[in-house]
Formats: structure tokens, sequence, C-alpha cells
């Protein structure tokens, strides 16, 4: 199969995805803010987060020029800023000043982050590595920033961040039904056969 074709598949049946709104800022100085679907944790102990690049692109250049970023949540509210800061703009050009995003200084960091984004989380770069025709890019966490309204008994509540999720082609998606369910520990299996009976429709 064409590898387009494969891809398109691909990005429509590995759903939802998770948005790392990576902001980034070139030796120049200019700062780049540009989504990426391909984005999760990598590692708990120490706290690492990955986004993948496809392509070379300016998001992965920048953080190999200058060591660090940010990512971004991507809130619902600003769905067409989100969407148009993924527009190619060449790269000595700001996504963010296009967008009308704004951005403000990190805490720990040089790049910057979006002041409208509920949670920031600050990276330094910690390595990347090759797949093919893309780059992954690990970032070591060296803090997050959250609204304080947004943190609810001690985590932030995704009732609050309201975040984007990106589909396949060009569809996108918000929440919708939030699902909770406490995992099932071992000793409750080995004690209680029903549970299992109950799941396996017995």
């Amino acid at each position: 199969m064409e590898s387009r074709a494969f891809y398109r598949i691909l990005n429509s049946v590995v759903v939802p995805r998770p948005i790392a709104w990576v902001c980034s800022r070139s030796a120049e100085g200019v700062h780049n803010l540009a989504p990426h679907s391909f984005y999760t944790v990598a590692c708990v102990q120490p706290p690492i987060v990955q986004f993948t690049s496809v392509g070379r692109k300016d998001s992965l250049n920048n953080v190999e020029a200058t060591g660090d970023f940010t990512v971004n949540l991507t809130p619902r509210s600003m769905l067409e800023q989100i969407n148009a800061t993924g527009t190619d703009f060449p790269p000595g050009e700001s996504e963010a000043e296009h967008a009308g995003v704004r951005l403000e200084p990190s805490e720990q960091v040089a790049a910057m982050r979006v002041t409208e984004s509920p949670v920031s989380i600050e990276c330094t770069l910690h390595s990347t590595v090759k797949l093919g025709d893309c780059w992954v890019v690990f970032g070591r966490v060296l803090g997050i920033s959250v609204w304080e309204h947004a943190v609810r008994d001690g985590r932030p509540r995704i009732e609050h961040l309201d975040p984007l999720a990106r589909l396949g082609g060009n569809e996108w998606t918000t929440l919708g039904e939030v699902l909770e369910i406490p995992r099932i520990p071992y000793r409750r299996w080995s004690e209680d056969p029903s549970i299992g009976e109950r799941l396996r429709g017995g």
C-alpha cells in the first residue's frame, strides 16, 4: 500500500490522540508553535514526555538547536488557533503571531508557554530517535504549570481542562462522556469468583 494512504488509515484508527502544542524557539530567537498529535508519556521516573515529528519540522530543528521546549494543553476554546498553527509557515515566521496566540515566559526553560492554555509542561531535550521518516523527541519534564481553578483534590480535573484530541483527516474531538471505574485488585479476583463469571457472561 502507498505510504500516504497507509498513513491516513493509521491516523483514522489510532484515535483519539492527545495533542502536544509544542512551543520552541530557534537559535535566532524566533518562537515556533505547532500541534503534534503523535504524543504521549514515555517514562514516569524520570518524567519524560515524547512527541513525533513526521518529517523534519521546525519544532525538531529548534529543540535540537536550543535544547528545550514546552508542551501546552490544547483547550477546546482555541480550536481555530491550534489548527492555524499547523500551517507550514517559513522557519523565520512565528505561528503564534500569525494566529493571534499570546505567549508568556516559562518558569524553568527559555521556550515560551501559551498564556491561554490551562497546562504547560516545561521540558529540556533528553534525546531524539530517528525512525524511518520520523523523529521521536523525548523531553525531560522539569515542571508543570496548571491553572489553580482547574485543580481539585490535588490533581488537575479533566472537566476544567476541556482538551481537544485528534481523529482522522480533518476531524477533531472533545471529551464527550467521561467514564470512571476503579481497577480490580488481584486479591478481589481470588476471593470473589463472581467477578470473572460476570465479565465472561456466566
